[in-house]
C-alpha cells in the first residue's frame, strides 16, 4: 500500500496545531518530515506520527523524549516593533 500523503491543512488537523504554526516549525525546520510533490507541501501521515511519538513522555520529568519547541511567534525578518517610554 502506498503511503498516505496530507497537505498542510489536513496535517495541521492530524497533530493538532494550526497550519500557521505548523508552516513555522517547516521554516525553522522543527517540524515533521515534509516533500514537495509540483510545488505543494505534503506530508507522509507515518512522519507525522513519528514527530508526534518523538515527544511522547511517560511522566513531567522524562528528559528521554525529544523535545518539540514552540514555533517562533514573530518572523526573523521582521524587526521589532520600537518600545515608547511615556514622559514623565
Amino acid at each position: 500500500m502506498p503511503p498516505r500523503y496530507l497537505r498542510t491543512p489536513d496535517a495541521s488537523k492530524f497533530v493538532g496545531l494550526s497550519i500557521r504554526t505548523l508552516e513555522k516549525h517547516r521554516i525553522y525546520g522543527t517540524g515533521p518530515r515534509y516533500s514537495k510533490l509540483g510545488g505543494r507541501v505534503v506530508y507522509r501521515v507515518d512522519e507525522l506520527q513519528a514527530w508526534v511519538d518523538s515527544a511522547a513522555r511517560a511522566h513531567t520529568s522524562d528528559t528521554t523524549a525529544r523535545v518539540i519547541p514552540a514555533a517562533a511567534r514573530r518572523s526573523p525578518m521582521i524587526p521589532p516593533s520600537p518600545v515608547r517610554r511615556e514622559e514623565r
